[in-house]
């Protein structure tokens, strides 16, 4: 089982479903595994910093990333890449558990 995920990591998800042409709020949810007032937090959030559009169709709203969420997402994935390149056993574990872990190894 996974820990819980970061915010950075949700609104990175969301922002890469959007990205990928999920753009219909109740999909972008399911998609990223979330709650529907988290999901508002973080739509509203990725709007006011121009990372995505609300697009309003029919009284139906759509969201679609922007040039600015595009070049976000290139800059991230790159960052990431870094840290943790393919094929690497490089834990993502939370530093304190990290720290944990070690010092129960150490006194092996």
């Amino acid at each position: 089982m996974t820990g819980k995920r970061s915010r950075l990591e949700m609104y990175l998800d969301v922002l890469e479903k959007i990205s990928q042409g999920v753009s219909k709020p109740t999909n972008i949810m399911y998609k990223c595994n979330l709650s529907w007032r988290p999901l508002q937090e973080i739509l509203r959030s990725l709007a006011e910093k121009e990372l995505i559009e609300e697009i309003e169709l029919d009284n139906r709203r759509y969201y679609k990333a922007t040039e600015k969420g595009e070049r976000t997402l290139i800059y991230l994935r790159k960052v990431i890449h870094m840290l943790h390149p393919a094929g690497s056993k490089e834990s993502v574990m939370p530093r304190s558990k990290q720290e944990l872990l070690m010092t129960k190894m150490s006194r092996s």
